[in-house]
């Protein structure tokens, strides 16, 4: 799904401008059309896509959890690929060895330009599918095996 990635932390303008609409300033907010979500609640994020007849498929079963919190490489001035915020302890990304400032540039053979790619990668992989991690750290290209 596009979307558009917001550091309110850096943009002050867009700072006052989500409290000017939403009355917060706790983050994350997610906008879907006129409805502001303050937090990560997937339920209200659901049904707020359902109003906008973009609706996810049917599940098909458990989702797979990466665990990395990921950002667009380029508006961070790290090249192409997906910026590694954190890493979440014991899940896929840290099982294969991802840390803070990483870059990632491929998923199972995948090219990686962006934030969006990542999730694009997995969103078809079962809990426990192996998976290739292509990333770059500190300029050198590093590839890494585990199970998601």
């Amino acid at each position: 799904m596009p979307f558009r990635e917001i550091d309110v932390s850096r943009d002050q303008a867009a700072a006052r401008e989500l409290v000017r609409r939403t009355g917060q300033q706790g983050v994350p907010v997610i906008a879907v059309g006129a409805e502001y979500i303050i937090g990560f609640d997937r339920p209200r994020l659901e049904a707020a896509l359902s109003r906008l007849g973009q609706q996810r498929p049917a599940d098909t079963g458990p989702r797979p959890r990466f665990g990395a919190a990921v950002a667009d490489a380029a508006r961070h001035g790290a090249g192409t690929g997906a910026l590694v915020g954190r890493v979440a302890p014991e899940t896929a990304a840290s099982r294969v060895g991802l840390a803070a400032g990483d870059v990632l540039t491929g998923i199972n053979g995948r090219t990686i330009q962006s934030a969006a790619d990542v999730e694009e990668a997995i969103q078809n992989l079962t809990p426990g599918a192996a998976m290739s991690v292509s990333y770059r750290r500190g300029g050198t290209e590093h590839t890494a095996s585990g199970r998601l």
